[in-house]
């Protein structure tokens, strides 16, 4: 059977994005100083304005102010004539301890939460990801990309890709259509601007053998996007979360990720179920696999560990599970120790997804435990 699924993605400029990656800074400045703190940061964008609130509880001090002003500069948000620039933006901040409730279960050793997390991979790409969200995000990366290395110099910050794969079964058979929305200046030129991104940003990332007479483009489909970025939206963290993890292929659990620390088990059980079902995949024991893991605030173990291959698995998804408890640690402090999560590496997950990605600072997309499983079931 033939069937359409489509994911997007956001470049790091985008409002919501641009709030992700401020939550993760805090984060990442505070682990820097204190691996003992507590974060749960959020942050809000709109025009002339960053606020940024939460739960700190740290030794150390972060000059937030100056990490949200750097943190703006980088994205791109520059200049003043695109009506949003880190000099000229004010930034607020509310900050309180965290609940010495939510303490009491934490500091022993159980989860900072209760909550149910999804991870999942797959042998469409080489990433052991869905093939709609990998290209999604590979577009938007390369346009960021053109933009910052001034390649395309009428570039502005925000930009959005979309990417609709045909499937014959779970099968991806051809790329139905393509959509990129670019942020630009008020000079830019549409039809210039619509070579160019297909030249530079499409033609250069999309498999050839997957584009056909028939594959649709559509970039700045409205004709112009000179306003843009929080001058056109209100960002919020944790607002993207169906870019974050699998474009909606996979199920995702109850929480967003950015701006939370380690003992939030909305992100670190969720990395780790990403790392054993990446595992599972590249193990060989199944063509796809999602986890489901499920926690109780102030309880090291989880409630319950559900594996669910598709169908697609050559051993019992019972003998999965029991592998699974032998061989990864699934407490809050074990997942922590073993995915290496107390150093600042966030502010790079808050942009172009949490998954399927290769550079350093990401340990749960390696493969290391798959010989381990295939030893273990066979």
């Amino acid at each position: 059977m033939r069937s359409l699924f489509t994911s997007e993605s956001v470049t790091e400029g985008h409002p919501d994005k641009v709030c992700d990656q401020m939550s993760d800074v805090v984060l990442d400045a505070v682990l820097a100083r204190d691996t003992r703190g507590r974060v749960a940061c959020e942050a809000l964008v709109t025009r002339g304005i960053i606020y940024v609130a939460g739960e700190i509880s740290t030794g150390s001090y972060v000059e937030i102010p100056k990490l949200a002003r750097s943190l703006l500069k980088d994205i791109g948000y520059d200049d003043p004539a695109c009506g949003f620039d880190y000099e000229s933006c004010g930034v607020i901040t509310a900050i309180q301890e965290q609940s010495p409730d939510i303490a009491m279960g934490v500091d022993t050793g159980g989860a900072g939460d209760q909550g149910l997390m999804f991870g999942y991979a797959c042998n469409q790409t080489k990433e052991l990801m869905p093939l709609p969200i990998t290209l999604s995000h590979k577009l938007v990366r390369r346009l960021t990309h053109v933009r910052k290395e001034g390649i395309l110099r009428y570039l502005r910050p925000d930009g959005k890709s979309q990417v609709t794969i045909e499937y014959e079964g779970r099968i991806p058979k051809r790329i139905d259509t393509i959509i990129i929305g670019a942020h630009h200046t008020k000079d830019a030129k549409t039809e210039r601007l619509r070579e160019d991104v297909r030249k530079l940003v499409i033609d250069y990332i999309v498999p050839k053998d997957m584009v056909d007479k028939n594959t649709k483009v559509l970039i700045n489909a409205t004709g112009r996007f000179e306003v843009g970025g929080p001058v056109a939206d209100t960002g919020v963290t944790g607002r993207k979360i169906m870019v974050d993890t699998y474009g909606g292929w996979a199920r995702h659990g109850g929480g967003c990720f950015s701006g939370k620390d380690p003992s939030k088990v909305d992100r670190s059980a969720t990395y780790m179920a990403r790392y054993i079902a990446k595992n599972v995949v590249a193990a060989g024991l199944a063509d796809e696999c999602e986890i489901q893991l499920a926690y109780c605030i102030g309880v090291a173990e989880p409630v319950s560990v559900a594996v669910d291959t598709h169908g697609t698995s050559k051993v019992s998804e019972e003998k999965i599970s029991a592998a699974i408890r032998d061989i990864f640690s699934l407490t809050p402090k074990g997942i922590i120790d073993s995915l290496r999560l107390l150093r600042p590496i966030y502010r790079n997950t808050a942009s172009y997804g949490h998954f399927g990605r290769e550079e350093e600072g990401f340990p749960w997309e390696e493969a290391d435990k798959a010989d381990e499983l295939k030893k273990l079931l066979k």
